[in-house]
């Protein structure tokens, strides 16, 4: 059984939001929203090192999306059954039964949905990205899919697409000879929140 995931190398992630424009166009997000972002180390400013003058500094992106998890949170908590996981373990949002009582995103640990104002705002007057992209609506939840019309399709999510620096990986995590099943072998990987139980499908290397 095939199951999606995907991973970071924050070696060579250069924070340049390659990948966070990738998805907003690729799925005709509205403004002010974002699915995929980068973010610092806890307390960090943007783009700014940590450590003191004269000694050692870091400097560390953490990109962000929805995680993908084998247990979500976000599943069990959602009223509708608006909220749902592919076989290949995709969550996902049917906007249809979306009700956007945002149950979802309090028990996301991670920060990653989205509830869509009322008054959406988009950047052109027609409809711009993947043509599989999610439609809309005001008052409902968004999130990465990892854009699933792309991979039903047999391509990749948006955001492996346009990585300068080849910082993501992706495939199938249950077949060893995937990218990212051997991009994971003998790697020292980290988990958001993995205290939370949710198993994320989303994998750092350190």
């Amino acid at each position: 059984m095939t199951r999606y995931a995907m991973a970071v190398d924050k070696t060579r992630c250069i924070g340049c939001h390659a990948c966070a424009m990738a998805c907003k166009v690729n799925n005709n997000l509205p403004k002010d929203v974002w699915w995929n972002t980068i973010r610092m180390s806890e307390g960090q400013p943007f783009d700014c090192s940590v450590g003191e003058y004269g000694g050692e500094l870091s400097l560390e992106y953490h990109p962000v999306n929805c995680q993908h998890c084998a247990n979500p949170s976000c599943l069990t908590v959602c009223p509708t059954g608006a909220t749902q996981q592919r076989e290949d373990g995709i969550v996902w949002v049917d906007t249809e039964l979306c009700i956007g009582c945002d149950s979802c995103i309090n028990a996301c640990p991670y920060d990653v949905r989205r509830h869509l104002a009322d008054d959406l705002e988009f950047y052109t007057e027609h409809a711009i990205g993947d043509v599989a992209a999610p439609q809309h609506a005001a008052g409902k939840v968004g999130k990465c899919d990892f854009c699933k019309g792309r991979i039903d399709r047999g391509e990749a999510p948006a955001c492996m697409v346009l990585c300068p620096g080849r910082a993501r990986y992706w495939g199938d995590i249950d077949d060893p000879e995937s990218e990212i099943s051997k991009a994971i072998a003998g790697r020292e990987i980290e988990l958001l929140f993995e205290e939370a139980g949710t198993e994320p499908q989303f994998f750092y290397f350190k």
